[in-house]
């Protein structure tokens, strides 16, 4: 079986998927402005009977604005609408949302998590696709498309990310986003100059993340164990975050 693409690669394809969909004409329709992006997306959510969501970390919705997209959301699910959520784990930090999320979990809107960047996207069916085209996340603006191929193409970066994301409600040991950030890049195989070089801080700095995050994930130093593999092999089993 052919092995799925790692989530720091799916985030730099669905990038580039966006940079493709800049130019074309048909089947593509560009929304600047924030609001029509959410009428429509009230609309698709009408008459859909799946949808698949990736959530990255954003500034905070106002409260009266979360209140109404909870109760919509909420409604759907009542009605039959399957939903399945991707959420970046950042939003584990913030109460508000964490709570949202148990709610619309239980509800039935299952959730995932992910340590790696992702894009704000929401798929309806496979009729249309709503994508954030500017690297901001929760900024105002979409794509609307429904051209077949390149949905089809969104609904398999989805799949991908969700069938390697962890389940919102497994137990994970606490990480700081810092922390979150180092691990993940350790994972794709950098060192610490690397890391500091991604992240535009000190290497004295990423050690001390990094021994920060030993003791967290309780790997002591041995020598008959390398700590930066433990260290992955915990990450890549979403038992660190």
């Amino acid at each position: 079986m052919e092995e799925s693409m790692p989530l720091g690669q799916l985030a730099r394809r669905l990038e580039e998927v966006v940079s493709e969909l800049r130019g074309l004409p048909v089947d593509v329709e560009r929304l600047e402005d924030g609001e029509l992006v959410r009428r429509r997306i009230v609309e698709a959510a009408a008459t859909a009977r799946e949808v698949r969501a990736m959530q990255p970390v954003g500034p905070a919705e106002t409260e009266r604005h979360e209140h109404t997209s909870r109760r919509e959301n909420l409604d759907a699910l009542a009605r039959g609408l399957r939903m399945r959520t991707i959420v970046h784990a950042g939003v584990l930090d913030e109460p508000r949302k964490m709570a949202r999320i148990r709610q619309l979990h239980a509800a039935g809107d299952l959730h995932r998590v992910v340590d790696q960047p992702i894009q704000q996207l929401v798929i309806f069916d496979r009729t249309v696709a709503f994508l954030q085209f500017t690297p901001v996340a929760y900024s105002p603006g979409a794509l609307a498309i429904r051209q077949q191929s390149l949905i089809t193409a969104l609904i398999d970066l989805f799949e991908q990310t969700w069938e390697r994301a962890r389940e919102v409600t497994e137990p994970a040991r606490r990480l700081s986003s810092r922390e979150r950030e180092v691990l993940a890049l350790i994972a794709e195989g950098r060192s610490n100059g690397a890391v500091a070089r991604a992240l535009s801080i000190t290497e004295a700095a990423v050690g001390k993340h990094v021994a920060s995050l030993f003791t967290k994930l309780e790997i002591p130093a041995t020598a008959d164990d390398n700590r930066r593999v433990l260290a992955v092999l915990a990450y890549l089993r979403g038992t660190a975050r």
